[in-house]
């Protein structure tokens, strides 16, 4: 398996990667590099919790189970801000806002916390894969959310298998 197909792989756990396929566009880096330094900041900060992560799982399978299939990557010509993004995202199909309010995400906090969530997958398959951490964008690794993914391995596992 690539380097990339490997990356594709860690990106697809979080809802967002499932529902929009925005991970795959971006390589390792979960989020517009154009992004407003609040924003960036933002997204290092978030962290992520059972609750958050429960949600998210809770969201991707309903997703799944909806038949919400992948969308186009956002336009990055219009993404400016983390709600660019977000709004890209829930107007991709009708019933993304549904589900993000449903697992009570604001459509923001729902892009935060996938991007967190892939960022984090993403740096610790990079720990254990040389080839991956040159792709790697270290500002936006939090720490504390790379040791919640390493302590969920085996969920975040599931989920990446469909379950």
């Amino acid at each position: 398996m690539s380097v990339f197909d490997r990356c594709l792989s860690a990106c697809r756990v979080a809802a967002i990667a499932l529902v929009l396929t925005v991970a795959p566009q971006l390589h390792a880096q979960a989020a517009p590099p154009g992004l407003p330094e609040a924003d960036k900041q933002q997204i290092k900060e978030y962290t992520l919790t059972d609750d958050v992560f429960g949600r998210l799982a809770a969201a991707t399978r309903e997703a799944r189970t909806a038949g919400i299939q992948p969308q186009a990557s956002p336009d990055a010509s219009k993404v400016h801000s983390l709600n660019d993004l977000a709004n890209q995202a829930m107007a991709a199909d009708p019933r993304i806002p549904v589900l993000v309010k449903k697992y009570g995400f604001t459509p923001r906090e729902f892009m935060l916390a996938n991007i967190a969530l892939m960022n984090a997958i993403m740096a610790v398959q990079a720990r254990n894969d040389p080839a991956l951490s040159g792709n790697l964008n270290q500002a936006w690794v939090n720490a504390d959310n790379i040791r919640f993914v390493e302590s969920h391995q085996n969920d975040v596992k599931a989920l990446m298998s469909g379950q």
